[in-house]
């Protein structure tokens, strides 16, 4: 399981049957900066995820990949390698809140 931000969507107006109805979001997973533990940076990688909850450009979620992606009861039997699964409200890293959804 990973943080990532939502960063646009994507269009796909021909696709596998088992697709289709599923939104799918451009997603950038993020880490605690190694250099400052209070904020999270990217990783500089993208992937494509289908989304199970609504989430929106802008928002930080929870993702899986692999085989857990297609644990759910909305991407099982799907050919899906990455899921949102989770949107992120606050990450608190020892004492220091690194992200609220609310600021």
């Amino acid at each position: 399981m990973f943080i990532a931000r939502v960063t646009g969507s994507v269009v796909s107006t021909q696709k596998v049957d088992e697709m289709i109805g599923q939104k799918l979001m451009v997603v950038e997973p993020y880490r605690l900066d190694p250099t400052d533990r209070k904020q999270l940076s990217t990783t500089g990688r993208t992937f494509i995820a289908v989304d199970t909850l609504g989430a929106g450009v802008g928002d930080y979620v929870l993702i899986c990949q692999g085989s857990s992606a297609r644990l759910t009861p909305e991407t099982k039997d799907k050919p899906v390698d990455t899921v949102i699964i989770g949107i992120v409200d606050t990450v608190h890293c020892d004492t220091q809140c690194v992200y609220d959804r609310e600021e």
